[in-house]
């Protein structure tokens, strides 16, 4: 047997909100799909990212409740620092919240944490130079 992660899949209150902060991440969502229900995209180095509306998450597991914490998270490699920067800027300055400023993290990547509409945390992040 060959099983292979394929994709990470996100449940979320607002579809076009979170779909607008992901698309500030870069991915290529489809302008035309915020109101569906479920949406997924495939990312340049091709794994699947998806999301999906609370109502048909409930309709496919009646039995869901909403989760408290984080257990997961995605994060987002840019090609520099500077990237780093002006990733977290566009995305704090377009309303959305910082989770910890740009820093230079001691495993030697530039990184950055913010939050998507659904609270759940997003890395930003880039090798720094030797």
């Amino acid at each position: 047997m060959a099983i292979k992660p394929d994709m990470v899949g996100m449940v979320v209150k607002d579809m076009a909100a979170s779909l607008k902060f992901y698309r500030l991440l870069g991915l290529a969502v489809a302008e035309n799909v915020d109101l569906d229900p479920y949406v997924e995209v495939i990312t340049p180095n091709g794994y699947r990212i998806s999301w999906n509306t609370e109502a048909m998450t409930k309709e496919i597991d009646p039995n869901w409740v909403e989760p408290v914490g984080q257990r997961i998270n995605l994060a987002f490699k840019c090609e520099s620092p500077a990237e780093v920067d002006q990733t977290y800027s566009a995305i704090t300055a377009s309303g959305y919240n910082g989770h910890k400023e740009p820093w230079d993290a001691f495993w030697g990547q530039r990184y950055a944490q913010v939050l998507d509409p659904d609270g759940n945390s997003v890395d930003i992040f880039a090798i720094l130079p030797e």
